[in-house]
């Protein structure tokens, strides 16, 4: 990592993490985040700590969890090293910030954001250094202000980065958040990457700080927006079936999940993302012309928003 230092990047995700809890804390209104500091024992082959931050039963979010993790094992899992084979085995150390909010109003949207490093290398030879990252919106009645806002500050954060990386990271979302087994988007998307490290450690470390400092201004207006629309009901039925393809997609198909499971993390920090309240019901189907029906005929197609 020549001149670049690791402790830079703890530092910063640290204060993203207090930076992000406050704002949600504040916007709620009533409920505060429980803070759970966590350590390995010295005699787990994963090493490292963190800070797991977990509010629920709130006014506006019946669950939010932001969770910070700084670890370092013997070897890279498989999840790590798909597109990296020759690191295979290799100690590595990773570190990083995960949210998934939660709202009780089934007219505000579900949000995911991460940004995170990994760091790896045989020894005797040089640390490979990379970084990953993005945010996703899941809403369970769409607005398309609301899609078109959220797409449009992900596109602002990428730009300093390039003109090439908003529609590489928002189509890199789009295929990555899928249910494969359900052939359905899991929300509208927004940005994710992975494996990046162009242009060196120090501009993907200007890249994932972009991104995270932009996710406030991404989420918060949207929630102002729809956390006073009346529901009932129906309303509340609609999004526990739905939370339950985010459930489906978390436990199926989400690396970050795979990785954190495979390499002996922390299990009730690694599942923060799950929400409160799930349902399942066979086979149901939305009626023909509803705003049920409209979320997975207009807003759960890949598109563009801008």
């Amino acid at each position: 990592m020549n001149s670049f230092d690791p402790t830079e990047v703890r530092q910063y995700l640290l204060g993203l993490q207090q930076s992000i809890t406050q704002a949600i804390e504040s916007a709620d209104g009533g409920a505060k985040f429980l803070t759970d500091a966590w350590a390995k024992a010295p005699d787990e082959p994963l090493q490292g700590d963190g800070i797991t931050k977990i509010m629920e039963g709130g006014a506006v979010f019946e669950r939010a969890g932001c969770g910070f993790s700084h670890v370092r094992g013997p070897r890279l899992p498989p999840s790590a090293t798909q597109h990296r084979p020759e690191l295979a085995g290799a100690p590595f150390e990773a570190m990083g910030v995960s949210l998934v909010f939660h709202p009780l109003n089934p007219y505000v949207p579900t949000v995911h954001m991460n940004v995170r490093m990994i760091a790896a290398g045989h020894e005797g030879q040089p640390p490979v250094c990379w970084f990953g990252g993005g945010m996703d919106l899941t809403p369970y009645y769409g607005y398309d202000e609301d899609a078109v806002h959220f797409h449009q500050v992900c596109h602002d954060a990428l730009k300093p980065f390039g003109d090439d990386k908003y529609s590489r990271f928002k189509q890199w979302c789009d295929e990555y958040f899928f249910n494969r087994h359900r052939g359905e988007p899991r929300g509208i998307g927004g940005i994710f990457f992975d494996d990046f490290a162009e242009g060196g450690a120090e501009n993907g470390f200007a890249m994932i700080r972009s991104v995270g400092d932009a996710f406030l201004n991404a989420y918060m207006p949207i929630v102002e927006r729809r956390q006073g629309t009346p529901w009932g009901e129906r309303e509340r039925e609609h999004q526990l079936y739905r939370r339950g393809r985010y459930v489906e997609f978390n436990l199926v198909w989400d690396r970050g999940t795979h990785f954190g499971l495979q390499s002996g993390g922390r299990t009730e920090s690694i599942l923060l993302s799950m929400p409160p309240l799930v349902r399942w019901s066979y086979q149901r189907q939305p009626e023909p012309g509803s705003p049920e029906a409209r979320l997975t005929e207009h807003f759960l197609v890949p598109r563009s928003w801008l």
